[in-house]
């Protein structure tokens, strides 16, 4: 295991090589100077989600959504709360399923909220349906 890892800015996508003992030290992006964790999920598109999901060392957690979405609009906080408790080990994103088709396509998304958790470009997990923060958590952290 390397002492460093490749962190994906929120901001501009840009890559950044962080030693892992900084982590939680407040790490700002090299190119743009803004935070690289922000204790909230970013939203993603089809132009910047490999930087997260594919070139990021980080495992990604993706919450596919769409506004007209009931259940999604109630599990909308608990996934901001668990971005508090997850980062900056997990980088926790969300992508509008009708805006992006074809990142919901490629994640084969049938129901939403869908929650799908990324390791090196690959699936992990994935679990359907409304969740607290709590047990988000603690779904992520049985499969890391």
């Amino acid at each position: 295991m390397t002492d460093t890892v490749l962190v994906a800015c929120p901001q501009c996508h840009t890559l950044n090589r962080v030693p892992h003992a900084r982590l939680v030290a407040g790490p700002v992006c090299g190119r743009c100077r803004e935070a690289l964790f922000t204790a909230h999920p970013v939203a993603l598109s089809a132009a910047n989600f490999d930087a997260h999901a594919v070139r990021s060392e980080l495992p990604l957690l993706v919450d596919f959504w769409a506004a007209w979405c009931g259940p999604c609009r109630t599990m909308a906080p608990q996934f901001e709360a668990a971005a508090k408790s997850l980062e900056p080990q997990v980088r926790l994103a969300k992508v509008d399923s009708d805006a992006e088709p074809a990142l919901s396509a490629r994640y084969a998304i049938r129901s939403i909220p869908t929650l799908v958790l990324i390791r090196g470009g690959g699936e992990v997990a994935r679990q359907s349906g409304v969740m607290s923060s709590a047990d988000i958590v603690r779904w992520v952290q049985s499969h890391r």
